[in-house]
């Protein structure tokens, strides 16, 4: 990998910005969609019908879950400070953590971690299943793409997501290890464990190549977007004095001094 200084992205002169190579005017205004862009801007091509599709139903897939930490912490910052609706969306994204919305990148990383062991015969899928959960089960340690709590004993978007995959023909090994992982993971249990988005977004994104590491990403493209429509409902709506009026009502005080 060449480490030198300088960027492959985009650069500029007088009349034209080029990105990847391409005139932002003359190429890619008008011409290209945005989950075609995002792509683009990503891996420096433009992604084939089936890279797209995928790509897309993630985006789409993400963007909005109702009022969770993300989105509730969006409107609070906002009723704090409407002047300043880029903190507001900053701070919801703040929240895309190991508990909601970003661990993606952790299911990624071991479904590509598994798929290569896999790749290069040092283990089969189930083997590599049976010891990965069995290792985080006896640490008590959760479980990155598993459980969810409401939806049970299935999350409607997995079977979305990876059919859609399936449909245009660039599932693959990670999403096969991801069914695997599943059954396993049920036999372990003694019961049905949800598998939620999370897990199904890393094995489609794996699975049209992109690193674990850059994952993560995808669910920050998505939710920001779901943030900016929540911003625009409260600005219509306000719920952040609602919000913090159901704390001072809900949350008792159990100090001393009163």
């Amino acid at each position: 990998m060449d480490y030198s200084i300088g960027t492959q992205i985009a650069t500029s002169t007088v009349d034209q910005i080029y990105v990847r190579g391409r005139s932002l005017v003359d190429d890619l205004i008008g011409s290209v969609d945005f989950t075609s862009m995002v792509f683009f801007h990503l891996r420096g091509r433009l992604p084939s019908e089936g890279e797209k599709a995928v790509v897309d139903a993630c985006l789409v897939g993400v963007m909005e879950h109702g009022l969770t930490p993300s989105s509730i912490a969006a409107r609070l910052i906002y009723s704090s400070s409407p002047e300043a609706m880029q903190a507001a969306v900053a701070g919801g994204l703040l929240g895309a953590g190991s508990a909601f919305l970003g661990v993606m990148e952790e299911s990624a990383q071991m479904l590509q971690e598994g798929a290569d062991l896999v790749r290069r015969g040092e283990t089969t899928a189930e083997e590599f299943a049976r010891d990965q959960l069995s290792e985080l089960l006896e640490a008590d340690r959760p479980v990155p793409g598993f459980g969810h709590h409401i939806h049970r004993p299935d999350d409607p978007r997995t079977a979305k997501l990876l059919g859609i995959a399936e449909e245009h023909g660039v599932n693959g090994e990670h999403a096969q290890l991801l069914r695997t992982l599943s059954r396993v993971m049920d036999e372990l249990k003694g019961k049905h464990v949800t598998v939620n988005a999370t897990g199904a977004v890393a094995a489609v994104l794996s699975d049209i190549g992109f690193s674990h590491r850059i994952v993560r990403g995808f669910a920050l493209i998505g939710r920001c977007a779901g943030l900016v429509g929540h911003i625009s409902e409260e600005q219509e709506r306000p719920l952040g004095r609602a919000l913090w009026d159901m704390a001072e009502e809900q949350v008792p005080y159990l100090g001393e001094g009163v």
